[in-house]
């Protein structure tokens, strides 16, 4: 298990049955970063391989 997994599994307990908008996600994204700036790649890279999941190619890890 991955480190991130606890906070992932906690996100799921606590808000898995919310509905939210692509909107409100960015926002909090901006507003994680602004808090952060020193996650702003981390959250950069997440952001672009959210927005192309559906792209024709497989959506791997950045280069």
């Amino acid at each position: 298990m991955y480190f991130t997994d606890r906070g992932i599994e906690e996100l799921e307990a606590r808000r898995g049955e919310e509905q939210v908008s692509f909107a409100w996600l960015a926002e909090q994204l901006r507003f994680f970063v602004d808090l952060n700036p020193e996650f702003e790649t981390p959250v950069e890279r997440l952001a672009t391989w959210l927005a192309r999941l559906d792209d024709d190619e497989p959506a791997g890890p950045a280069d």
